[in-house]
């Protein structure tokens, strides 16, 4: 495992490698970390607190699951977002997204402003129109590499794709987009 000079996430790895070998308590604490962030910005994403709910527990699942095959590369707070972002569009597939009501954005105190913008902006207006019509696929990759400002790897190391797929979806969404803004 590599180390990482930050302390938050040297304690995050140690969780996970203990999660690794079937500790609950670790998991439980990985939960109690990293929930409230990632239920923030899985309702940014979706507007619906039970999919985003669902996402989440889902998540922590598969982390149980899975812990042993985290390799160490990156943030323990990245990986977790990836396998997030994964489980939502899975729920996405499944139901239509609606849009995240005020109270929603409010209720969290998210890091993310130019996110915070386009959510408080756009998601009432043409733009959240036109991002609500695209597929969850395209809108994810559209908001990993637009919104969260990840490269075309990051974004596709992040959401377990090849990076010529990222290209290609996000090609699709902004021509997607595009045709439905102008």
């Amino acid at each position: 495992m590599n180390s990482s000079p930050d302390p938050a996430d040297n304690e995050d790895r140690a969780l996970v490698a203990r999660v690794s070998r079937g500790d609950r308590s670790a998991l439980e604490q990985l939960y109690r970390r990293h929930a409230a962030w990632l239920t923030a910005r899985l309702e940014s994403r979706c507007g619906d607190p039970d999919v985003a709910d669902l996402a989440l527990q889902d998540t922590f699942v598969a982390v149980w699951r899975s812990a042993g095959t985290y390799r160490g590369d990156g943030q323990v707070a990245a990986w977790l977002w990836g396998i997030a972002v994964r489980r939502l569009i899975d729920h996405l597939r499944k139901r239509r997204p609606t849009p995240v009501p005020a109270a929603t954005i409010q209720r969290y105190d998210r890091a993310m402003v130019f996110e915070d913008v386009l959510v408080d902006n756009g998601t009432h207006g043409e733009l959240g129109t036109a991002l609500r019509t695209i597929d969850p696929e395209l809108r994810t990759v559209l908001i990993a590499t637009a919104i969260d400002g990840l490269s075309t790897k990051e974004a596709a190391n992040m959401l377990g794709i090849p990076q010529g797929t990222v290209k290609t979806r996000l090609m699709r969404a902004r021509r997607h987009l595009q045709e439905l803004l102008t």
